[in-house]
């Protein structure tokens, strides 16, 4: 691996689904749906990935600012995963 690879985490070395909360190394297990209607159109979904630590303080991270949608289960597919 070179230096720049390094640097900004590399494609070889991020080969799984990890959690988007700060930090987190975990794998991820759960997919959080969420849309900010004041950018997005109704039906645009965009995902954050959650281990089970983790699940429920971002749902609540998106539940309080009125983002959240649904919570599904890794390997779930979505109407955006078929776009």
């Amino acid at each position: 691996m070179n230096l720049l690879d390094q640097l900004s985490g590399g494609a070889a070395s991020e080969d799984r689904a990890r959690c988007s909360r700060k930090g987190c190394r975990a794998d991820a297990a759960w997919q959080l749906l969420w849309n900010n209607p004041r950018i997005h159109t109704p039906e645009r979904r965009k995902i954050w990935l959650a281990c089970g630590e983790h699940r429920a303080w971002l749902e609540e991270y998106l539940q309080v600012r009125s983002l959240w949608k649904e919570t599904l289960p890794m390997g779930t597919a979505t109407e955006s995963d078929t776009r």
